[in-house]
């Protein structure tokens, strides 16, 4: 029977049973009607309300599904190519977890790229899960790291033949990856599967600009945020299986675990949504996006603003999504803070920001419009602080220090996370080089930890966390957000 990929099913699901006009004696409390009796509230939320009901004979079950939710994972599946296909409402980050739990017993093995997300650390620690971080391969000219090499990957697998898995997350938060098809081909050899977190990296794939996604490179598992760069809503995510080297029945089991029995419909239907648009539209979803993209770099010309996607400003084995715009400033004179603070000021809000660059994430719902607004304000920002001064173009990687190759690179010991820190005491950031950390210190964005519990801080790690406390960086984790003191185990 043909998949009639011109239907949302789950949508048209739950817009059937909202004309029902039943009386509901089920939960949700609000019965599907808007009862806060406040004014905009009421008419901002009213209506959804219909729509956000509870698992009923006619609306399917998240975890054991046989109607609308099931057909319409079917038509993620092959929308995104994928042997099957499971609904997160819980974010990447549950479809992290469940990877982790589903694969992973306590005391097996995982080969781990060391820039991670959290989620990914919080998956380890609850799996009782050893695993070797690998260094990210970083990009000599941006000094951005990607995804590590295979050579890196294929060595680290030779010494540790038991590893039960290779997991890695790309794109990176600049829309960066690197050579994922070599690093599957490698994996696959020995016959290990490959794990990645492609939470920024939904629409990949889906138009010539875009970099080739996971699943086309062979990946066994790829999670994806579809909240990120498409039209579903937030916390809305897939997990994807193909391949026969994963036994899924763990993975679906882990999912039932650590996501909700009480699903919002809401988010699953706008998965539904999200997947037809893109068979519907096609390329042409995109447009609108790719051509404020266009906009704003053909504008930064005039300014002394720019964006590291451009060709001569990456490394030629990257691989750049056009849709993460990676700004700075030339001269060298802004860090990515300030250019952050300066554009939120002006009414242009990005993603994140760091040391160097501001990033600016464009996704599937950006027009035309948007891109006007933010070359607009660069140009004023311009014509403000830059036009004066005689413009120097300074790359921000220019003063990256030299990186060792994966051939130079050695394969770190296995570590294990664990849930239940000892004893730790508070002391001065500029005193802790040397001591094992006892808490998480947390940028965020991105949500990669820069120290986890139970790592050695050195030198070099005191140097960042003094980098981002002096740029006043947002701070996860840490009891102390300000980075004047840090929490330590106690010796």
């Amino acid at each position: 029977m043909p998949i009639e990929t011109n239907r949302a099913p789950l949508y048209e699901m739950l817009e059937k049973h909202a004309g029902l006009q039943v009386h509901s004696f089920h939960v949700p409390g609000h019965k599907q009607r808007s009862s806060w009796y406040y004014a905009q509230a009421d008419k901002r939320y009213g209506p959804l309300l219909p729509l956000d009901v509870t698992e009923l004979p006619d609306t399917d079950d998240l975890h054991h599904a046989s109607g609308a939710i099931k057909e319409a994972e079917q038509l993620a599946a092959d929308c995104f190519g994928a042997d099957e296909t499971r609904f997160l409402i819980g974010g990447s980050t549950a479809g992290n977890l469940a990877m982790i739990l589903g694969v992973c017993s306590p005391g097996d093995l995982l080969i781990i790229q060391r820039n991670v997300h959290r989620s990914v650390i919080h998956g380890l620690m609850l799996a009782g899960v050893r695993a070797v971080f690998l260094p990210p391969a970083v990009d000599p000219v941006s000094g951005l790291a990607v995804i590590p090499d295979a050579v890196i990957i294929e060595r680290a697998l030779t010494r540790h033949p038991e590893a039960r898995g290779v997991l890695l997350c790309s794109p990176n938060y600049y829309g960066m990856t690197g050579d994922l098809n070599a690093v599957v081909r490698v994996c696959h050899i020995v016959g290990v599967p490959v794990l990645i977190d492609e939470a920024h990296g939904p629409h990949f794939g889906f138009h010539p600009s875009f970099p080739t996604s996971a699943l086309l490179a062979g990946a066994d598992i790829v999670v994806q945020s579809a909240h990120k760069m498409l039209s579903a809503m937030t916390m809305g995510a897939m997990l994807h299986f193909q391949g026969d080297l994963i036994d899924r029945e763990p993975v679906r089991e882990a999912l039932r675990m650590v996501q909700s029995s009480s699903p919002s419909f809401p988010i699953l239907a706008s998965l539904d949504l999200s997947r037809h648009q893109l068979q519907q539209q096609g390329t042409a979803a995109f447009e609108p996006a790719l051509q404020a993209v266009r906009t704003v770099r053909e504008g930064l010309q005039h300014t002394s603003f720019r964006a590291i996607a451009q060709a001569h400003d990456r490394s030629s084995e990257i691989v750049q999504d056009p849709l993460k715009m990676v700004l700075y400033e030339a001269g060298g004179r802004w860090d990515g803070f300030r250019l952050r603070d300066e554009l939120t000021n002006r009414g242009c809000i990005a993603e994140m920001a760091d040391a160097r660059y501001t990033v600016m994430a464009f996704g599937i719902g950006s027009c035309q419009e948007d891109g006007e607004a933010l070359i607009r304000t660069l140009s004023d920002l311009y014509e403000q602080f830059f036009s004066e001064i005689r413009s120097s173009d300074k790359f921000p990687g220019d003063e990256s220090t030299k990186t060792a190759t994966a051939s130079e690179t050695s394969i770190p010991e296995p570590v294990t996370l664990s849930r239940h820190f000892p004893d730790t005491v508070v002391i001065p950031l500029e005193k802790s080089a040397g001591r094992t950390a006892g808490e998480w210190i947390v940028p965020y964005p991105p949500g990669i930890p820069e120290i986890f519990p139970g790592e050695i801080i050195t030198d070099a790690v005191v140097e960042r966390l003094k980098s981002w406390r002096r740029q006043g960086a947002l701070i996860q984790g840490a009891e102390d957000p300000g980075l004047v003191h840090i929490r330590v185990r106690h010796t």
